[in-house]
């Protein structure tokens, strides 16, 4: 299915490995340019040369997105190294799994500040366009209890951030969806490491999941270009959750 990405323009938030990583190189096989950020340089200069061989123009910028000013400067440069924004994916997520005041603070600054402010950085650029995409990334934790509070709730938050968002954004033709990841199994990440720290865990998980394993980073990238694409010009402020049936509710 050609999915109409071919000379389009995506910013990737959080794109130096994983999820977001993966998410930008299949944009880029795609035929899309790629705006790409990430807290870590090296990381962050790896990925761009991946994008690159995959021969698509490539911005790569140093940047923590809960600095509001660097934020700006990233989304910023994007538009300018690239001409023309077409995709906002805010995939950039703390991960603080605490239950300190620090953990709401930090997933508040980065799971939902920051998607708010870059989407109000976006959207002027893509009306002028005559419409475009937002996905956000948000989790099967927002969905599910126990886990740990302030990261579900903020996440949850998010949610409710892209329903609103998708409505008031509807008859402008810019469509905004969110992709929720369950468990998800990358070299480097969060799972990772408590597979091989702690494979009891890691199995007592597995064991949640109907699909028998945890997902990879590719089976979200895959659904998110989807998401993201005209073929899904219909899909408008849905939730989609991506994890091997671990979400169980009907809603």
């Amino acid at each position: 299915m050609d999915l109409g990405l071919e000379g389009k323009a995506a910013i990737v938030t959080g794109a130096s490995r994983g999820i977001g990583r993966a998410i930008a190189l299949t944009f880029a096989a795609e035929g899309c340019d790629l705006a790409i950020c990430a807290r870590g340089g090296a990381a962050l200069a790896e990925a761009a040369e991946e994008i690159r061989a995959r021969g698509a123009a490539v911005h790569a910028q140093v940047c923590d997105v809960s600095d509001a000013a660097a934020l700006d400067a990233f989304l910023d440069g994007a538009r300018a190294a690239l001409g023309r924004i077409d995709i906002l994916i805010n995939n950039a997520s703390a991960i603080d799994m605490g239950s300190d005041d620090s953990a709401w603070r930090t997933n508040f600054e980065v799971d939902v500040l920051a998607p708010v402010r870059a989407s109000e950085r976006v959207v002027p650029w893509l009306r002028e366009r005559g419409g475009g995409a937002i996905v956000h990334l948000s989790s099967t934790a927002a969905l599910e209890a126990p886990t740990p509070p302030p990261y579900s709730a903020l996440k949850a938050a998010l949610i409710s951030f892209s329903k609103n968002q998708a409505v008031a954004l509807a008859p402008e033709n810019i469509r905004v969806n969110t992709v929720a990841p369950g468990c998800i199994d990358f070299p480097g990440g969060m799972w990772d490491e408590i597979h091989r720290r702690d494979p009891g865990t890691y199995d007592e998980m597995v064991a949640t999941i109907p699909g028998g394993r945890m997902g990879t980073d590719q089976e979200i990238a895959d659904v998110v270009a989807f998401v993201a694409s005209e073929r899904a010009r219909w899909l408008r402020g849905a939730l989609i959750s991506v994890d091997g049936g671990q979400h169980k509710a009907n809603l």
